[in-house]
């Protein structure tokens, strides 16, 4: 097990009706905010009148920025820094999915940092300062609502890059499963393999006696397997989706890869999928983590077992555990499946013809991963294997 720290400040409120706390946790930290969410979907629940409201009786002024796109982009992330400044706002308040806290972070950092907010995206400036970031989340997938990470996508040369700081772990963080009720069935899929893959990033780790950080992995993928099906099923399952929402916040909060060196390959990879195709983060990670894994699996076919074995109850084959891995790999694919989700690059309509392009943009940087070190040829390969 390597050295670690481990501080997550994020204040987490969770259960029925906690959205409307929402101006009281604001007010702590300022009176003049920037509302920032997605579509239309938060005034169809009536959640946004309920936040409004919330806000205006704890005396929050506030200004919106509605418009945050899935894979959010630049363009809107300057807007909200210009209207942050313009307005002398104090904090950001995020009601929405991992998006709309991507981009809410993004805008943090931008507002004191006098260049552009590229910068730090593109590894030209390290982060100093930000705008303190409340949140209400409405979808269980990223694990943005703790985490120090915001990814976002710069609209030219569709280049999607992530940034962290610890200065970006938002304030607190109200989950209400009954937020996630709405959810069409897809986005509720894809939201469970962003989590999964959360998971896994960590799980795949070549640091030796880190059985603790593993079995708490195990754990979370075995809830997240159990209770997907049962919330696609019947989506007003509180039980389910509340188990959900608290497995897809403990999977990026990072006390699960405690002690280990992390992965990140899988996600550096998707990336330029969903920067270029502008596909669903879950959804390209579905297809791209089974390949990554038949890509892999030589390099510790024991760990491969043993996430089959304890992950997926596939009975150890003690003379072929090769078998036994690619038994785990499969199950996944199937899972995925399952939920109604794409496990080829040809089922997102991601053709041939860009492969090369994408695999020298994500290594553009040096090799990704830490299971397996991958280079442009590398990544190229898990392209094609998952095509």
């Amino acid at each position: 097990m390597e050295n670690f720290v481990y501080h997550n400040p994020t204040k987490i409120i969770f259960g029925k009706g906690t959205e409307t706390l929402v101006g009281v946790e604001t007010k702590a930290y300022a009176d003049r905010v920037l509302l920032h969410y997605g579509g239309g979907s938060i005034k169809k629940t009536g959640l946004y009148d309920r936040v409004v409201a919330s806000l205006k009786a704890a005396g929050v002024d506030f200004i919106e920025l509605p418009g945050v796109q899935p894979n959010p982009r630049l363009s809107l992330i300057q807007e909200g820094i210009e209207l942050c400044r313009k307005h002398q706002l104090q904090f950001i308040l995020a009601v929405g999915g991992g998006s709309v806290i991507d981009s809410a972070k993004a805008i943090a950092a931008g507002v004191p940092y006098a260049g552009d907010v590229w910068d730090f995206f593109a590894r030209k400036a390290e982060i100093k300062a930000a705008l303190p970031v409340g949140v209400v989340l409405t979808i269980a997938a990223a694990g943005s609502e703790t985490s120090p990470a915001s990814v976002v996508t710069k609209e030219e040369g569709a280049l999607k890059r992530d940034i962290g700081s610890d200065l970006l772990r938002p304030k607190f963080a109200i989950l209400n499963p009954e937020l996630t009720y709405t959810l069409p069935p897809y986005q509720t899929a894809c939201g469970v393999a962003d989590i999964m893959a959360h998971i896994m990033e960590r799980y795949f780790s070549r640091t030796p006696d880190t059985d603790l950080a593993d079995r708490l992995c195990e754990a979370t993928l075995r809830t997240v397997i159990k209770y997907a099906p049962i919330a696609l099923q019947n989506p007003t399952d509180y039980t389910a989706r509340a188990e959900i929402m608290w497995a897809g916040t403990v999977a990026h909060s990072d006390l699960l890869g405690r002690g280990k060196v992390e992965d990140w390959g899988s996600h550096m990879i998707e990336h330029e999928i969903s920067g270029i195709y502008d596909v669903p983060h879950g959804a390209g990670l579905a297809v791209i983590f089974p390949a990554w894994m038949q890509y892999v699996y030589q390099t510790d076919v024991n760990r491969f077992a043993r996430f089959a074995v304890r992950v997926w109850a596939v009975e150890m084959d003690f003379a072929h555990p090769e078998k036994t891995a690619l038994a785990g790999i499969e199950r996944l694919k199937t899972f995925f499946r399952s939920l109604g989700l794409p496990v080829t690059l040809t089922e997102l309509k991601v053709g041939t013809d860009r492969l090369e392009e994408m695999a020298a943009k994500c290594t553009a940087r040096g090799p990704v991963g830490n299971f397996v070190k991958l280079d442009k040829e590398d990544v190229l390969a898990i392209y094609q294997l998952a095509q």
